[in-house]
C-alpha cells in the first residue's frame, strides 16, 4: 500500500513539475512580426496612469520600442545607453518609448525606476504582456524601430555587448540613422539578449 502511495505520488509530482515548465514557454507566443509589417497602433499607461497611444508618442520620422526591466541586470546595463539614445533621437523626429511587461514588476516600482534613472523618455506599463505578445518580444532589452509609416523596419540588439568597452556593432544606432538618411537599413535585426520576460501565466 504504501508503495502504491509513493509511486502514485512520484507520477504526480513527475506531472506537476512538467506542466510548470511548459508553462512558462516562450515557444507558445506567436512570431515576432516581419521586417516591412505594418504595426496596428495600440494604447498603454504610462507611469502615471496616463493612457497614450503608439501614433501619439511617435516622432515625426517614426519610433522606437524597447521592452526594459526593473530588475534585470542586463537591462539596467543599458540604462544610460538608452537614455542617451532618447536625447540623440528625438532631436531628430524619432521618440524612444519604454515599455515593461514584466507582471513581477508593478506600475509602482516601474515608476521609481524611471526616475531613480532619470529617464527623459515615456515609459509605459503593458499589463498582461499584451503588447510583448502582439510583438513576440521575449527579451529585456529588446527593441523595435518603426517608421513613420508604421512599419518595423529592425527588430533586435541596441547593441553587441552590455560591456561598453566591448561594442563592435552598434545594430540600432546604425538602423536608425539609416532610415533617417532614406537608405534601406542595411541591418534589420541581432538576436536580442538580457533576461526573458516575466509573462502573466
Amino acid at each position: 500500500m504504501k508503495k502504491h502511495y509513493a509511486l502514485s505520488l512520484f507520477l504526480a509530482s513527475i506531472i506537476i513539475i512538467a506542466f510548470a515548465a511548459g508553462s512558462g514557454s516562450t515557444s507558445d507566443l506567436p512570431a515576432p512580426p516581419a521586417i516591412g509589417t505594418t504595426i496596428e497602433d495600440f494604447k498603454l499607461p504610462d507611469i502615471n496612469g496616463a493612457e497614450h497611444s503608439l501614433k501619439s508618442l511617435a516622432g515625426k520620422h517614426g519610433a522606437v520600442l524597447i521592452f526594459i526591466s526593473v530588475q534585470c541586470p542586463v537591462s539596467n546595463g543599458y540604462n544610460e545607453r538608452m537614455e542617451k539614445l532618447a536625447e540623440d533621437y528625438q532631436a531628430r523626429g524619432i521618440n524612444l518609448i519604454g515599455i515593461n511587461s514584466n507582471v513581477t514588476e508593478p506600475i509602482s516600482a516601474v515608476k521609481t525606476h524611471a526616475a531613480d534613472k532619470h529617464f527623459t523618455f515615456t515609459v509605459l506599463k503593458d499589463d498582461g504582456n499584451k503588447i510583448a505578445d502582439r510583438l513576440g518580444a521575449t527579451r529585456t532589452p529588446e527593441a523595435y524601430v518603426i517608421d513613420n509609416g508604421g512599419k518595423l523596419v529592425y527588430h533586435g540588439r541596441i547593441d553587441n555587448s552590455q560591456n561598453t568597452a566591448n561594442i563592435t556593432s552598434n545594430d540600432l544606432r546604425d538602423a536608425l540613422d539609416e532610415l533617417l538618411s532614406g537608405k534601406a537599413i542595411s541591418k534589420t535585426g541581432g538576436a536580442a539578449f538580457g533576461c526573458s520576460i516575466k509573462r502573466a501565466s
